[in-house]
């Protein structure tokens, strides 16, 4: 098999940076109280049934029960939308998105991604001895938004303040229509952050483990509370990969230099890490990502864990992690460690199991994706009976791959991968009357399967 091809990352980094300055904040924040319930109601007939009890109907009754006088006040003491009145106009934006039609194409093809993503964490066949999550077992909500803000989610521990058992997700409007990079970053908020989230003292569990692990090596023992204070965001990394692949970490380098030249500043990963800043600094991402790649179970797993470290060290700086200078060889280290604690270490909140039990990325994965590649990039159809087996982590991944590779025409794959999403979205039953909790769970067992007589084992 071939070698990685990424040559076309700065042009992905270019589009990339078009969509973060695109001025399109999406539709406007609907601050009116007895307008936003007239439209909550007529909006309610297009939410699926799955999530009306689990979600509209417990945040509608919280806004009656709060009143005009309550809906102003919280709108009143969140000025910049940053605490409990941005998750209330998120929370409304989810339904009356669905309601009036806004971007009907990628909203569906948003969805399909986090439902999925969700859905293999929590599926029964991947899920073998593990009980379901403590807060939240129906996959998020999404909608378009906040481009200042960027991809982000509020976990089910926010939304359950407004009586809610879902999450809700959210992109920048302009992704809908481009910036194909910010879509396998749906891996870290879906596969991480409401993951992590959903399971009481989950997060504290990891942070713990980060911290012993590195405490444990003289060389990485004065960062394991600049790690461990940073948990969400570091295994939020780590489970995106694991749910995605490799596409996420090689994604998240072309996609922070797209932000950075969008902000005005050079196209290179941060080699500083602010104090104040929950996530770890840009180039620790980067080796962290090339560290956990290296972990999954397919077998260009190495190369690609190579050719990810190898595009992270052209942005080597000097490296300041709260205020304290670091080594090179400090950070790569440390960066192993926390990869290979998050995906191995047992945690109790998962009945003793390691994400990698859960979640992984396969051979089997691969090679979906690389047959994918061909009908992203040419004419050619998802065979029919290989379509039962594709998924929508599948496709984002398919079309990240596709469009780092030389020549490729990202407008083209974009489209094309939006279009496969949204009618993948047609058919999840959880979208539809049946009220389907988790589709992953509707799998016939069968006892003989019968193969074509072309089919080499």
């Amino acid at each position: 098999m071939p070698k990685p091809d990424i040559s076309n990352l700065g042009n992905c980094t270019d589009e990339a940076k078009e969509a973060a300055l695109n001025p399109n904040a999406g539709p406007p924040e609907p601050n009116q109280y007895h307008v936003l319930l007239g439209r909550l109601q007529t909006a309610r007939a297009k939410v699926p049934p799955l999530y009306l009890d689990t979600a509209f109907d417990p945040y509608f009754q919280t806004l009656v029960q709060i009143g005009e006088n309550g809906f102003n006040q919280i709108l009143i003491q969140d000025p910049d939308r940053e605490g409990a009145a941005g998750l209330m106009m998120d929370i409304a934006q989810a339904f009356l998105q669905r309601g009036d039609g806004f971007e009907p194409v990628a909203l569906s093809a948003f969805e399909e991604v986090v439902s999925d993503l969700y859905d293999g964490f929590l599926s029964a066949e991947d899920r073998r001895g593990v009980n379901p999550p403590d807060k939240e077992t129906l996959p998020p909500l999404v909608k378009f938004g906040n481009p200042d803000f960027g991809p982000y989610t509020w976990p089910a521990d926010a939304t359950a303040n407004f009586g809610m058992k879902v999450a809700i997700v959210n992109l920048p409007p302009a992704n809908a229509h481009g910036g194909l990079l910010a879509w396998p970053a749906l891996g870290h908020e879906t596969g991480g952050h409401d993951i992590l989230h959903a399971d009481n003292g989950l997060l504290a569990e990891v942070a713990d483990a980060v911290r012993a692990a590195l405490t444990a090596d003289a060389s990485t023992k004065a960062l394991a509370a600049y790690w461990a204070d940073r948990i969400d965001e570091t295994a939020s990394d780590v489970l995106g990969i694991l749910n995605m692949g490799p596409a996420p970490a090689i994604g998240l380098i072309g996609f922070f230099r797209g932000l950075s030249t969008a902000a005005g500043k050079p196209a290179t990963l941060r080699s500083v890490g602010r104090e104040a800043d929950p996530h770890p600094a840009d180039l620790l991402r980067g080796y962290l990502g090339a560290a956990t790649v290296r972990q999954l179970q397919f077998p260009q797993a190495a190369d690609w864990a190579t050719t990810i470290e190898a595009e992270t060290q052209k942005d080597v700086a000097p490296i300041v992690l709260a205020g304290a200078s670091v080594t090179l060889a400090a950070a790569k280290k440390s960066a192993e460690i926390v990869s290979k604690v998050i995906v191995t270490h047992p945690m109790r909140a998962l009945e003793n199991h390691a994400f990698i039990e859960i979640q992984d990325w396969r051979d089997a994965d691969e090679s979906i994706v690389q047959q994918l590649r061909a009908s992203l990039t040419t004419a050619t159809p998802v065979p029919a009976s290989f379509a039962a087996g594709v998924f929508a982590a599948h496709l984002v991944a398919a079309a990240t791959m596709s469009a780092l590779v030389k020549g490729a025409s990202i407008p083209v794959i974009f489209k094309r991968m939006l279009d496969g999403l949204s009618t993948m979205n047609g058919k999840n039953p959880s979208f539809g009357p049946l009220r389907v909790r988790h589709p992953g769970n509707l799998v016939r067992d069968r006892t003989f399967i019968p193969y074509p007589d072309s089919e080499v084992a």
